[in-house]
């Protein structure tokens, strides 16, 4: 893995951009698309999102100032991006985003790509009921282990609003899980 601040002098200067940007991609798309998967459920629309997402990194890769991690300023742009395709298509259906997640969720049987068993499905559905902010949250921190640090950095909220989303989130689900 080439150092962050190696990449981003090669990112920034026109002879090097492409074969840097490959690199880039290579680097982070697997960990870029499973956080989007999270929020977008299916494995098609992640695959847009991810497109989508690339495309915007490169396009402002140039605006990068540096006063985040690479890594933490593209997770900004993916999460961003996958909040605005679930509003996008919620508007195009005429249903709220809350309703249309609900709905991706319902659909993950159907998914081919989906490989979880039915514990993992209800784990997604209790997820898919919580509000964006917590949804984003507990995904970050429990499947992707980030550090609340990390987290404030990408959302842009304090650690102490991360920590009692976390904590709610975490509530939430338990109980959804446990009424059966």
């Amino acid at each position: 893995m080439i150092e962050e601040q190696l990449l981003l002098l090669q990112l920034q200067d026109k002879r090097t951009l492409d074969r840097a940007f490959r690199t880039l991609m290579t680097q982070y798309k697997e960990r870029l698309y499973w956080h989007i998967r999270k929020i977008v459920i299916n494995h098609e629309d992640a695959d847009d999102v991810l497109q989508n997402t690339f495309i915007k990194v490169y396009k402002n890769i140039h605006s990068f100032k540096g006063n985040s991690k690479l890594y933490s300023w593209m997770y900004r742009i993916a999460t961003n991006e996958s909040i605005s395709y679930i509003k996008k298509r919620a508007k195009i259906q005429q249903i709220e985003s809350e309703e249309l997640q609900q709905q991706m969720v319902n659909n993950l049987q159907a998914d081919v790509y989906f490989e979880g068993d039915v514990i993992q499905q209800k784990l997604q559905m209790a997820i898919a009921q919580l509000p964006q902010k917590q949804q984003l949250v507990f995904n970050m921190k429990y499947f992707d282990n980030m550090k609340y640090n990390d987290i404030s950095e990408i959302l842009k909220t304090s650690v102490g609003g991360l920590k009692a989303n976390y904590h709610h989130a975490v509530k939430k689900i338990e109980k959804m899980l446990t009424q059966d």
